[in-house]
């Protein structure tokens, strides 16, 4: 038996749940300990997580009692969705909701929220500079999740509100690092003009994420909005340049050229993209990379993150 106060990482074995329950596994001396939840406890992510001394636990965002159960005896919670599975606003809208209520009924003394901003507070749908999806949002993984804020605040769920930002791992994970023209050239295609990106590291979320619970109730009821730096397409470039030691250019395709590449969640991506363009300075500005680093001094900058995983990044 320990002592130790449990945080249940819903989603353990992605990137965001990962990143968390291993910044806490990695601190010996740390007061909290890791009930991982996960569909499948036999997979080998689990298992290395149990290795590493977590709990781990079966439980389904689909299934409310299954969160419950996982929530029970807790101290915390971070909790995540999976927009990405199906591409569902509605559905993160029924994952999140649930969440909400399993915290609440398992009385958990401080949940960690992953949101985004919901973009129509900026943009109205009445706005025709970009495509409207799924019949009422601009980029529905955003615009979901802000609403979602709500269901947490209604049920009177001691939550802090953590705004990340674009995934480096996204270039390893979701093919959107460099590739090669028709020439052999290396090109990074981000449609962003010369404006700033922000973007962070995924295993540096987890470690803000354990920064706010070790914090206490400092952030409960707060917005939290980080950032490990930001960066334009041009200055991507040029560190990608460094690290692969090939010049890598920066392309930046028309938000309607991108939408139209086709490729599954193409239109989603592009209205992202044109939302971080035509707003740059609110969203950049929101994102504090000094408050992120304060929250975890082990804070990657881009530069530190490629010296560490450019090995990882595929290019065709």
């Amino acid at each position: 038996m320990t002592d130790k106060k449990i945080i249940a990482v819903v989603g353990a074995t992605g990137s965001q749940g990962g990143g968390v329950a291993r910044a806490i596994l990695e601190d010996a001396d740390s007061e909290f300990t890791v009930r991982a939840l996960t569909r499948n406890p036999d997979s080998e992510k689990a298992q290395a997580l149990a290795a590493r001394g977590a709990e781990v636990v079966a439980a389904d965002v689909d299934d409310l009692e299954s969160l419950v159960r996982a929530f029970e005896g807790a101290y915390g919670a971070y909790c995540v969705t999976f927009f990405w599975e199906d591409m569902s606003a509605a559905h993160e809208l029924k994952t999140a909701e649930s969440l909400a209520e399993a915290a609440k009924r398992a009385g958990l003394h401080h949940v960690i929220w992953s949101t985004l901003d919901d973009t129509r507070m900026f943009l109205p749908l009445e706005d025709e500079r970009m495509p409207v999806l799924q019949g009422k949002y601009n980029v529905p993984h955003f615009d979901a999740k802000e609403v979602a804020n709500q269901f947490f605040i209604d049920r009177g769920v001691p939550t802090t509100f953590l705004y990340s930002v674009f995934y480096w791992d996204n270039m390893i994970n979701f093919g959107a690092g460099p590739t090669r023209d028709e020439n052999g050239n290396l090109i990074f295609v981000l449609p962003m003009g010369d404006k700033r990106l922000p973007g962070i590291a995924a295993e540096d979320i987890g470690r803000v994420a354990y920064g706010i619970f070790k914090r206490g109730d400092e952030f409960i009821g707060k917005s939290v909005y980080i950032a490990g730096g930001k960066l334009t397409g041009a200055e991507m470039a040029a560190a990608m340049s460094k690290a692969f030691r090939e010049k890598v250019t920066h392309v930046s395709p028309s938000f309607d050229d991108y939408r139209a590449f086709g490729f599954p969640g193409a239109e989603e991506m592009g209205n992202m993209f044109q939302f971080k363009h035509d707003f740059e300075e609110q969203y950049c500005g929101s994102r504090s990379i000094e408050l992120a680093r304060e929250l975890n001094p082990q804070l990657m900058s881009f530069e530190q993150w490629l010296e560490k995983y450019a090995d990882q990044i595929p290019i065709d």
